[in-house]
C-alpha cells in the first residue's frame, strides 16, 4: 500500500523527534502493509517552517538509513502546505514542494476550524499553474462538517480530497467519521492516507480503514482509493469519478466571499 501523507521524517515537526522514533514509525507501516510512504513535513503553519530542499534532504538521509536498517520501506519526497495568501510567492522562492518533487499535486492543509475566504481563488489559481491541489483531512474541517457542499465546490473544480485513516475508524469522532463516510459515498473522497505522527495516539491504520471501506462501501470503492494513490506515486493518470452533488444547507460560503 502507498500513504501520501505521513509525518516520519525525525525532528522536523510534530511527529518523532529523533531517529528511535523515526525507526520505530517504519517499522509500524511495514507491519501495516505499507510499502511506500510520502514524508509531508508541515510548512507554514504558523509553527513549523520546512521549505522543499530541506525536506529533499532528509528523505534522502532517512532512505539511507532505512537501507542500512534493512526496513522494507521507501520514502518519497512531500510537504504539508497551510494554506495562505502568499502562497504563490512560496511556490516562486521554491519553498515549495509537490509530492515526490514532480510538480504535479500538492498537499493543501485548511484549519480545522474554518475554510478561508480566499481558498476558492487559490485552488483555482494553483489549478492554473498545472498542479491539482490536494486538500488533506477534510472530514476535520468544522466548516466542511456543517457544511459539505463547500467542499464539493472545490472539488468539482478540479481539486482533489485525501480522508485520513482514523477519521473512518471514528478516531476524530463521530462527526468526522459521518463526514467521511459521505466523502466516500459521493464520490468526493480520492485518496486514504495516515497522517501518522507516531506509533501511539496518531499511528499507521491503513489496512484496518480499507477494511471498514470495503465493508460498507464494496471491494470495487477500496480499489479505487488504492489505486489513485498508487497511480500517483507512478506518474498515472487518476480515473477520478464524477463527485455526486451535496445539498447546499446555505447560500455557501464562497458565494458569499467572491
Amino acid at each position: 500500500m502507498i500513504d501520501i501523507h505521513c509525518h516520519i521524517l525525525p525532528g522536523m515537526d510534530d511527529g518523532p523527534k529523533e531517529k528511535q522514533g523515526f525507526l520505530e514509525m517504519a517499522n509500524a507501516a511495514v507491519q501495516d502493509g505499507i510499502s511506500h510512504v510520502f514524508a509531508t513535513p508541515h510548512h507554514r503553519n504558523g509553527i513549523y517552517e520546512n521549505v522543499k530542499q530541506q525536506i529533499l534532504e532528509g528523505v534522502g538521509k532517512a532512505n539511507q538509513l532505512l537501507q542500512q536498517e534493512k526496513i522494507p520501506l521507501i520514502l518519497l519526497a512531500g510537504q504539508e502546505l497551510k494554506i495562505h495568501r502568499d502562497i504563490f510567492w512560496s511556490i516562486e522562492k521554491e519553498e515549495v514542494l509537490t509530492l515526490d518533487n514532480q510538480g504535479n499535486y500538492l498537499l493543501i492543509e485548511l484549519l480545522s476550524g474554518k475554510v478561508p475566504s480566499y481558498t476558492l481563488e487559490i485552488v483555482y489559481e494553483i489549478l492554473i499553474k498545472g498542479i491539482t491541489p490536494i486538500i488533506v483531512h477534510p472530514e476535520r474541517n468544522k466548516m466542511f462538517q456543517e457544511d459539505p457542499s463547500l467542499l464539493y465546490e472545490l472539488v468539482k473544480m478540479g481539486a482533489l480530497t485525501q480522508i485520513t485513516a482514523g477519521s473512518i475508524l471514528g478516531r476524530f469522532g463521530k462527526n468526522s467519521k459521518s463526514l467521511s463516510e459521505k466523502l466516500i459515498e459521493h464520490r468526493i473522497a480520492h485518496f486514504i492516507a495516515t497522517d501518522a505522527h507516531n506509533i501511539s495516539s496518531r499511528g499507521f491504520a491503513l489496512t484496518k480503514a480499507y477494511d471498514q471501506i470495503t465493508s460498507k462501501f464494496g471491494i470495487a470503492t477500496t480499489y479505487y482509493l488504492k489505486e489513485n494513490s498508487h497511480f500517483l506515486m507512478m506518474g498515472d493518470s487518476l480515473q477520478i469519478e464524477e463527485p455526486i452533488p451535496i445539498r447546499k444547507r446555505s447560500l455557501g460560503f464562497f458565494h458569499l466571499y467572491l
